[in-house]
């Protein structure tokens, strides 16, 4: 999970953590226009709007944020800081560094801070900040669209625990709990993604079962319905 939107007042921070399939749903704040960012490396860059929806003006501050499994910069974020007032909206620009050509896609953060004063019940001044951390695809230039990613991974019994793995060159995104099916036995993926190439193990306290039912997220982050992937039982 990633944190979505705290406050931040001398001596206390509060951080309310959503999923990723929480994300448009939105604070009053700095809204993104889309819950993903899409860079195709053909283009070289992609843009982005933020919208102030409170009623001050703020600051809006821009960082990527770098996935654990992939700590290569490859983006900058321009403006990184602007002044946003009620109800605009800023553009930011996603720039593609120099790098040679992308086999698969790859997976970054964009994190949104809006922050602007207040005035406390003391008359001090305090400051209110939101943020909203969303996905960022990298995409390859020739690699062509698959709507549903999801489709290629695949699902196999080894021993007591599940497999799965990924072998397409595409970022899939999905909820970290999966449903053995028939049985209803809930798996925890860890974590919202599974990146190409990628093999994850699961603990199962039961393997019974002839499908996963997992439940995706498309690259663009529309909702979209559940998908029953077939279960290989190794011999």
């Amino acid at each position: 999970m990633y944190p979505l939107f705290s406050f931040q007042v001398p001596a206390a921070f509060v951080a309310v953590c959503l999923s990723f399939m929480s994300t448009s749903s939105h604070a009053a704040g700095m809204v993104p226009e889309t819950p993903v960012v899409v860079v195709d490396q053909a283009s070289g860059e992609a843009t982005l709007n933020v919208r102030n929806s409170d009623d001050q003006p703020a600051l809006l501050y821009s960082t990527i944020e770098h996935i654990p499994e992939d700590a290569e910069p490859l983006l900058l974020l321009n403006p990184p800081v602007a002044r946003v007032e009620p109800g605009k909206s800023q553009q930011v620009r996603f720039i593609l560094r120099e790098v040679g050509p992308l086999k698969t896609e790859r997976l970054q953060r964009v994190v949104f801070e809006g922050s602007s004063p207040r005035q406390g019940g003391s008359g001090a001044q305090v400051h209110l900040t939101v943020r909203q951390n969303i996905p960022v695809i990298v995409r390859p230039a020739d690699l062509a669209i698959d709507r549903t990613p999801w489709k290629r991974l695949v699902w196999s019994v080894a021993g007591r625990q599940i497999r799965v793995s990924n072998p397409s060159p595409y970022v899939v995104r999905l909820s970290k709990a999966v449903n053995l099916i028939p049985g209803g036995v809930t798996l925890d993926l860890q974590r919202t993604y599974i990146l190409p190439g990628e093999v994850l193990m699961l603990d199962a306290s039961s393997t019974l079962g002839s499908h996963v039912r997992l439940f995706p997220a498309s690259t663009y982050g529309f909702a979209v319905d559940s998908y029953d992937a077939p279960l290989i039982v190794q011999k």
